[in-house]
């Protein structure tokens, strides 16, 4: 059996930066009220000429370089994203196109903010059959498009970004275990009304917003998270004093703080990129791993513990030694 483990890592976010200072002028807000109730500084947002597959691109060539790798020698490509491009071709699809990187299976998967984390868990199954040696695997999203800039309980938490890993096939196990789990039970607390015209003749209607019950959505996220990451240690025989890193969804910082206090793992040992970034939706995960990399505080044969939590609801994690 063979095991996939990261070469590399990239990330990519749209030059715009938007301070909480400036969505004051748009929304009955302020920086002290963002911040204390979200831990978000600024987001960074596209342009109108960028779309979800320009930042996967740029995402997918920075880990694609960090692994010394080319595209043509990819097995597959996975991307996580709520906000495709088109309808169809998946964003998958244009990324192989634009990256040259042959006929290998490439499709999206949409899971909201666990895209990554699910997208991930697929590619694991694909190393542990022995059907692939290399992949890409993308969580990337412009969740900016799905907001109303008039509603400030939605538009100071996203932002738009990318990030990638790539996977290679390994005797031992970098994925040790991804756990993937959903209940759509709880639609209505968390969704953007819109899709596919209904009728003939009829066009995709405007207007589709990202609609949430935060306190109720924030209950939520906080016990399933527990949970999976008691799952997930439970799993792999090993307890929180073995994780040396946990690189969770980026949504709001009182959900990590609390995520964390649950596990007994102090902040100074989980990567929060919050501030900086807001919620990436599908990104959020891969973007912090990129940055702990890159920074130097996550080093080989480390064991990173991913999870994320995402409208539908989706929740999910990753046990990885990096």
């Amino acid at each position: 059996m063979s095991y996939p483990r990261i070469a590399g890592t990239g990330s990519s976010l749209p030059e715009r930066v938007v301070t909480n200072t400036e969505l004051a002028a748009l929304v009955d807000t302020g920086d002290a009220w963002i911040r204390e109730r979200t831990g978000i500084g600024q987001r960074h947002i596209v342009d109108e000429s960028e779309s979800t597959s320009d930042l996967a691109e740029r995402a997918a060539r920075n880990a694609l370089d960090a692994a010394g790798i080319d595209a043509g020698a990819l097995d597959l490509i996975v991307v996580g994203t709520t906000t495709p491009d088109r309808i169809y071709p998946s964003t998958a699809c244009r990324l192989q196109a634009r990256l040259s990187a042959g006929e290998c299976p490439a499709f999206d998967v949409q899971a909201v903010c666990t895209g990554f984390v699910y997208a991930l868990g697929v590619a694991e199954k694909f190393f542990r059959a022995g059907s692939v040696t290399r992949a890409l695997v993308v969580g990337a999203d412009t969740h900016s498009r799905l907001l109303d800039w008039s509603d400030r309980s939605t538009c100071v938490l996203f932002g738009d970004g990318a990030g990638a890993v790539v996977l290679e096939a390994s005797d031992t196990p970098g994925v040790m275990s991804t756990h993937l789990h959903a209940d759509g039970r709880y639609e209505s607390l968390l969704y953007v009304d819109g899709g596919t015209p209904r009728g003939a003749g009829r066009t995709a209607p405007g207007g589709a917003y990202t609609k949430m019950q935060g306190n109720e959505v924030f209950k939520v996220a906080v016990r399933t998270l527990h949970r999976i990451v008691g799952e997930t240690l439970s799993a792999n025989g090993l307890d929180h004093n073995d994780i040396d890193w946990l690189i969770p969804h980026q949504a709001n910082i009182r959900i990590i703080e609390a995520t964390a206090r649950k596990l007994g793992m102090p902040m100074e040992r989980v990567v929060v990129t919050v501030e900086d970034h807001g919620n990436t939706s599908a990104a959020s995960v891969p973007l912090a791993l990129d940055a702990a990399v890159r920074d130097g505080r996550v080093q080989r044969g480390q064991v990173l513990l991913l999870e994320a939590f995402g409208g539908g609801f989706t929740w999910g994690s990753a046990l990885i030694r990096y």
